[in-house]
C-alpha cells in the first residue's frame, strides 16, 4: 500500500481569511457608538460570576468557592464530588477557551475550529490516536472512584455550557461566531484523561535527540555524532539518588544497597549505521513534529523542571522546605491553574484537602500539598519512544521472514466551512506476549502523514550487527512510532493517590500509577520526613538501546519488558539531608537499568547542590526566602568555563577590545541589566555556530539560513573546473525552537571536552569572502568575539554601556491560539508583553533560549513554589500568568510582573487564612 497521501496543499490560506474576520470583529473595541457598546458588553460577558450565589445541577449539598484578590479559587464542599463538579464549573468559568482548543487537539479536531490549515496537524494527531488511547484507557484501566470523579467534573463543565454560549464563553467565540456557525459540544471525561496524552507527548524524552543523530549522519561521521552526545559526567556532576541498587535477593531496590557490578548493557553498537541516510525522510518527520502544538514546551534537552527539598535540620524552620518550578513553553494563559480543593469535613468518606498547580480541563491537583505531605515534579526524561524501520511489502510489512498485513481505519477530519478530508491510518498488528515478552502492540505508521516520508530509508545503510537479515530496501522503509503513552494506563488514578496520600507509604503507592510521562517526584512532608520516587513506565530493550531507529523487521529490537515499579531507584530522608531533581541522571551508571541516555547534563542539579551546600555548612540553615532566592539564581556555568579563555585573546582591534573588557571582573550572573550577559552570550552563541552549527545539515539548522557547503553526498569532485572548492547553496529547515546547536547544558560538555585542545578538529571552519579560515581554538574566538560586537551594535546599539542582557532576552507572552499567526491586530489585542528578563539557558532561573535561533525566551519557569512544612501557610506561589483566560478580564496577567521579579504570592491554606485572604466569595447551590 502506498504512502496516505491525503491532506491539503496551501496551509496557511483558509486559516489567514478566517483570521482577517475575527480582527475585523475584534476591532470593534476600538470603535466608537454602538461598536463600543457592542464590544464592551461582548467582553463583559464572558467575566465569571465570583460574588453571590448559583444554582449548580447535581450537587448534593451547597458549595463555597472563595477567590482572592489574583482570582485564585479555594472551593469548599462536603462530598468528592460536589468538590470536582464546582471544580470543573469554575473551570470553565475561568479558562473554557483553553481547554475547548485542547480538546480539539488532543483529539485531532482542530479544523473543526480553525479551518483547513490544521488538516495535516489533526492527521497527524488521529495517527498517533491520543484520544482512541484515552477512550481505552477510561474504560479498561481507571479506577470505579477515578471514573466517578471524572463524571463529576465533567458534568461541572457542562453544567456550565448550559447556560453559556458565545460570547458569555470568551470574546474569541465571538469571533467564531460571527464567523460560522461554531458550538462547543458538551465535556466528557475522556476529554480530561486525554490531556495526559498530550503532556506525555511534550515530555516524551531522546525521540528528537534520536532523530537528530540519524539526520546529522548526513555530514558527520559517527565518532563526529558521538562527540556531540558526550556521556553523563557522574564524577562531577551528582545524579539524584547518590547510591543504591536493586537486591537480587528480595527483587527491590534499596537506597542503601551497594551495586555489584554494571548491569545496564547497551547492545545497539551497529545500530548507529543502520540509520545513516535517513536525511530527507527523518527531516520531514522531524518537521511534523514541529507542526504538533507543543503545549508545554519544545521537546528536548531545554524542556526541564527544578525541584528540591530540604530537611528539616537543615531550615530554620526544623521542618522541611520544598521548592518546584517547571520549566515549559511561555502560555497565555498560563498552563497552570492554581486552585485549592477542600472538604468541609475531612474524613474516610471526603478526603480532599489538598491545594496547588492544576491543569484546566482535568480534575484534582497536579502538584502542590495536602494537610500532611507536599510534592513535586520534574521530568526523568525515560527513554519510552523508538522509531522503527519497517520494509513494507505488497502484501504489508515484513517481520521476522513473514509478510504481515497491516491494519488500518478510516478517520474522517471535519473541517470548518470546508468539505471533510478522509485519511486511512495504518498501523503495524500486535503480536501477542510470549514467555516473559510483553508481546508488541499495534504502532502507528507516522511516515504516511508526510509526502517525502514514504520512502523512509531509501538510501539507508545497515550496520553490521543486522547486515546480515536487512531486506532489500525497495522503495524504501516506512517508520512506525512505539511509545508507552499509545498503551492504556492509570495515570489519572495516581493524580488522586498523590492529592490524598498521608504519608510516603502511600505517597510510593499513588506514585506506581504514575505511568507516564515518567516524572521524578519529590516529597515532604509535616512529620519531618523527605523523599523521592522515580515511577514511570519505562521499557527494556533486548538489542539496542533506544538512541537510533531501529530495524522493525527484527523482533530482537522489540521491547522485551518494563522496569518493575519495585526496582525503580527512590530514596527515603538520605544522610546528605535534601533531594535535588532537575532533569540531571537519576542514579549512578551502575544501575540495573538502562533508563535512557539522554539526561540533562546536571549543570542546574549541580547549581542547585552547590547553593544548599554553601548555606549549610558551619551549622547554617535555608530559609524559605533563600530557597526563594535560589530559585532566581542565574549564574552561567559556561560563562564561568568560557570566559577565562576569552580574555586571554590578544584583540587588536579597540572596538572589539572594549566589548571584551565586559567580560573583566564579571560575575558570570546573568541580570537583566548586565552588559557582560549579553556580550557574553553572543559570544557563546557564535562559538556554537562557527565550531558546530554550520556544520551540521541542513535538517537541524534554523529554517531560512543559507551556507555555501560541500553537498551533502560529497558526491563528485572536490573542486570546479576553476579549481575552487565545490559548494551548493543550503538552507536550513528546522523552526527556530528546535534547532541545533541550542545552547543547553549538552553543549557545555561538548565545549569542554575541547577547550584544552587548541588544535581540536572542531575549533578549524571554512573561510568565505568575509571571513577568514579559523585554524585552532583562539582564533575561532577571536572571530566569534569579532562577530558579536558586531551583531550586539546592530541590535542594541555602539555604545556598550548602553547594552543589557534583557534588551536581548526578552519574553512576549502569546495567545496559544488566535495571538501566534493572527494578523498584527489580533495579536496586539491578544497578546502581552515584552518583559526584559535575567537568567538563561542551564541557569536555576531557566528562562531558555535557543542559541541556534537567537535570545528570545523559548522556555520558562511557568510558575513557582515553595511549600513550608512547618506552617503550610506561610508557603509561597507564583503563576506565569493569571487564574482568568480571558483577555480584558484584572487576572489575565497580573501575576507576570512579580513572577518577572521572582516575586510569590502568599500561599493561604487553612480555612482561617484562606477567609482572611477572601475578596469574593460564590455560593454554588444544588
Amino acid at each position: 500500500m502506498p504512502a496516505n497521501k491525503n491532506g491539503p496543499s496551501g496551509k496557511k490560506k483558509g486559516r489567514r481569511a478566517r483570521l482577517i474576520v475575527i480582527a475585523v470583529v475584534l476591532l470593534l473595541m476600538g470603535g466608537v457608538g454602538y461598536g463600543t457598546y457592542w464590544s464592551i458588553s461582548t467582553v463583559r460577558a464572558s467575566f465569571p460570576e465570583t460574588t453571590g450565589s448559583l444554582q449548580l445541577k447535581g450537587l448534593s449539598g451547597p458549595v463555597q468557592v472563595q477567590r482572592d484578590g489574583y482570582g485564585i479559587p479555594q472551593i469548599y464542599a462536603d462530598t468528592p464530588e460536589d468538590l470536582f463538579r464546582a471544580q470543573g464549573f469554575v473551570q470553565a468559568q475561568d479558562r473554557f477557551w483553553e481547554m475547548d482548543v485542547r480538546r480539539h487537539m488532543t483529539a485531532g479536531r482542530l479544523s473543526e475550529m480553525f479551518g483547513s490549515g490544521q488538516v495535516e496537524t489533526d492527521a497527524f494527531l488521529r495517527t498517533l490516536g491520543w484520544h482512541r488511547t484515552a477512550q481505552r484507557e477510561y474504560d479498561t484501566k481507571l479506577s470505579p472512584t477515578t471514573k466517578k470523579y471524572l463524571r463529576a467534573y465533567a458534568d461541572g463543565v457542562n453544567a456550565y455550557l448550559a447556560d453559556h454560549q458565545g460570547k458569555e464563553l470568551s470574546v474569541e467565540y465571538a469571533a467564531l461566531e460571527f464567523e460560522h456557525d461554531y458550538k462547543p459540544e458538551k465535556w466528557t471525561p475522556v476529554d480530561s484523561v486525554a490531556w495526559l496524552k498530550a503532556m506525555a507527548w511534550d515530555l516524551r524524552g531522546n525521540m528528537q535527540d534520536e532523530i537528530d543523530r540519524a539526520l546529522a549522519s548526513s555530514r558527520l561521521s559517527a565518532k563526529e555524532i558521538e562527540e556531540l552526545y558526550p556521556a553523563y559526567p557522574y564524577s562531577r556532576n551528582k545524579p539524584i539518588v547518590d547510591g543504591g541498587a536493586v537486591d537480587e535477593t528480595t527483587g527491590r531496590f534499596d537506597p542503601k544497597a551497594t551495586p555489584t557490578d554494571s548491569s545496564a548493557d547497551s547492545t545497539a553498537n551497529g545500530v548507529a549505521d543502520a540509520t545513516q541516510g535517513f536525511q530527507t525522510q527523518l527531516s520531514s518527520l522531524s518537521k511534523t513534529l514541529d507542526d504538533v502544538p507543543a503545549l508545554l514546551g519544545p521537546n528536548g534537552t531545554g524542556i526541564g523542571s527544578n525541584s528540591w527539598v530540604i530537611a528539616g535540620r537543615y531550615t530554620t524552620t526544623g521542618k522541611p522546605l520544598l521548592a518546584n518550578d517547571p520549566h515549559l513553553a511561555p502560555q497565555l494563559p498560563s498552563v497552570w491553574y492554581q486552585m485549592g480543593l477542600h472538604c468541609n469535613q475531612v474524613s474516610s468518606a471526603c478526603p480532599y484537602d489538598v491545594a496547588g498547580f492544576t491543569f484546566s480541563g482535568m480534575p484534582g491537583v497536579v502538584i502542590g500539598h495536602n494537610q500532611n505531605i507536599a510534592w513535586g515534579m520534574t521530568n526523568l526524561g525515560a527513554d519510552v519512544t523508538d522509531l522503527y524501520l519497517e520494509k513494507v511489502t505488497d502484501q504489508g510489512y515484513l517481520y521476522d521472514g513473514k509478510q504481515i498485513p497491516f491494519t488500518t481505519r478510516e478517520e474522517t477530519i471535519e473541517v470548518a466551512d470546508g468539505k471533510p478530508r478522509t485519511i486511512t491510518v495504518r498501523s503495524t498488528k500486535a503480536v501477542k506476549a510470549n514467555g516473559e515478552s510483553p508481546g508488541v502492540p499495534a504502532m502507528p505508521i507516522v511516515s504516511d502523514r508526510d509526502d517525502e516520508l514514504g520512502d523512509v530509508g531509501k538510501s539507508a545503510p545497515v550496520g553490521s550487527d543486522v547486515g546480515d537479515v536487512a531486506p532489500d530496501r525497495g522503495d524504501g522503509y516506512a517508520v512506525a512510532l512505539r511509545w508507552t503513552a499509545l498503551d492504556p494506563s492509570n495515570t489519572m488514578d495516581a493524580v488522586f493517590g498523590l492529592n490524598t496520600a498521608k504519608n510516603f507509604t502511600d505517597f510510593r503507592k499513588a506514585a506506581r500509577d504514575f505511568a507516564v510521562p515518567s516524572q521524578n517526584l519529590v516529597y515532604a512532608d509535616t512529620k519531618n520526613h523527605i523523599g523521592y520516587q522515580a515511577p514511570g513506565k519505562i521499557p527494556t530493550r533486548a538489542k539496542g538501546d533506544g538512541r537510533y531507529p531501529a530495524p522493525g523487521w527484527d523482533s530482537r529490537y522489540q521491547w522485551n519488558g518494563y522496569i518493575p515499579q519495585a526496582e525503580l531507584p527512590w530514596d527515603y530522608d538520605p544522610k546528605r539531608g535534601y533531594i535535588v531533581t532537575a532533569n540531571q541522571a537519576v542514579i549512578g551508571k551502575d544501575y540495573k537499568y538502562q533508563l535512557t541516555d539522554d539526561w540533562g547534563y546536571g549543570a542546574r542539579s549541580q547549581r542547585i547542590t552547590d547553593l544548599i551546600e554553601s548555606k549549610i555548612k558551619d551549622g547554617g540553615k535555608i530559609s524559605t526566602d533563600d530557597m526563594q532566592s535560589m530559585q532566581m539564581d542565574s549564574s552561567s556555568e559556561i560563562a564561568e568555563m568560557l570566559t577565562p579563555y576569552l580574555l586571554k585573546i590578544d584583540v587588536k582591534n579597540d572596538f572589539v577590545r572594549g566589548a571584551q573588557k565586559l567580560l573583566e571582573g564579571w560575575d558570570y550572573t546573568q541580570d537583566s541589566d548586565s552588559p557582560a550577559a549579553a556580550y557574553f552570550n553572543a559570544v557563546y552563541r557564535n562559538v556554537l555556530m562557527l565550531a558546530f552549527g554550520n556544520k551540521l545539515p541542513k535538517e537541524l539548522r534554523v529554517e531560512g539560513q543559507c551556507l555555501r557547503v560541500r553537498p551533502a553526498d560529497d558526491s563528485g569532485p572536490a573542486e570546479d573546473l576553476n579549481g575552487k572548492a565545490r559548494l551548493v547553496r543550503e538552507c536550513g529547515q528546522r523552526d527556530a525552537a528546535s534547532a541545533q546547536p541550542d545552547g543547553g547544558d549538552r553543549w557545555y560538555e561538548v565545549l569542554r571536552k575541547i577547550l584544552k585542545d587548541p588544535k581540536n578538529h572542531w575549533w578549524k571552519t571554512t573561510g568565505t569572502r568575509l571571513k577568514p579560515a579559523a585554524t585552532n581554538r583562539d582564533e575561532l574566538l577571536a572571530q566569534a568575539m569579532k562577530d558579536a560586537r558586531a551583531e550586539l551594535t546592530a541590535k542594541l546599539g555602539k555604545d556598550i554601556n548602553s547594552w543589557s542582557w534583557g534588551r536581548l532576552h526578552r519574553l512576549t507572552l502569546k495567545n496559544q491560539t488566535l495571538g501566534t499567526e493572527g494578523p498584527g491586530v489580533v495579536q496586539w489585542l491578544l497578546n502581552r508583553g515584552p518583559w526584559n528578563l535575567s537568567g538563561g539557558e542551564a541557569a536555576v532561573n531557566a528562562t531558555g533560549w535557543n542559541a541556534a535561533g537567537g535570545y528570545d525566551v523559548t522556555w520558562v519557569p511557568s510558575m513557582r513554589m515553595v511549600v513550608n512544612l512547618d506552617n503550610l501557610d506561610k508557603s509561597r506561589w507564583i503563576n506565569l500568568t493569571g487564574a482568568s483566560g480571558h483577555a480584558y478580564n484584572a487576572h489575565y496577567t497580573d501575576q507576570t510582573e512579580k513572577w518577572a521579579k521572582g516575586e510569590l504570592l502568599p500561599w493561604s491554606f487553612s480555612r482561617s487564612a484562606v477567609k482572611k485572604s477572601t475578596d469574593d466569595q460564590l455560593a454554588l447551590t444544588p
